[in-house]
């Protein structure tokens, strides 16, 4: 379930706040190809099932860039800021991949909204967020993010 805020000043109300949990999503083999083709990194561990079996992890893998470019869609399941004009993307303070993605699994998003600062013209949030994968100890993504708000 998502959190609704209206407008830069019920955001800065939310400074620490969990964000809760995201609803798991699967990961396959289409979508990495589509990635791949996207990007151009077609390397064999995501994009060659049967190589891909005898390799390292028995399967292919998701592109770590693909598992951290879900993050926004997996974010707006988790807080929808309304009443404000635009929405950016301004980076990342961190990236971590501690396990990789088998083709076939399902990921979430656990997040927690860290500082909420002004910047001119909107505020600049900070976002911890945890990508988990269904059954796996290890997060296939641990990440903080920076977005802009502006009014």
């Amino acid at each position: 379930m998502s959190i609704t805020v209206h407008g830069v000043d019920e955001l800065k109300g939310l400074a620490g706040s969990d964000l809760g949990t995201g609803e798991w999503i699967e990961i396959t083999q289409e979508r990495i190809h589509t990635f791949a083709d996207a990007t151009g990194d077609h390397q064999w561990i995501h994009v060659d099932p049967e190589r891909a079996a005898d390799g390292p992890f028995g399967a292919p893998i998701a592109h770590g860039y693909l598992t951290l470019s879900l993050f926004i869609p997996l974010f707006t399941e988790l807080l929808d800021v309304q009443g404000v004009a635009t929405k950016v993307n301004y980076g990342l303070n961190k990236v971590r991949f501690p396990a990789p993605v088998t083709v076939g699994s399902r990921i979430r998003l656990v997040g927690k909204l860290g500082a909420v600062e002004d910047v001119p013209g909107g505020v600049q949030i900070t976002v911890d967020g945890t990508i988990e994968i269904e059954g796996q100890t290890k997060p296939a993504a641990v990440l903080q993010s920076l977005s802009r708000f502006y009014a």
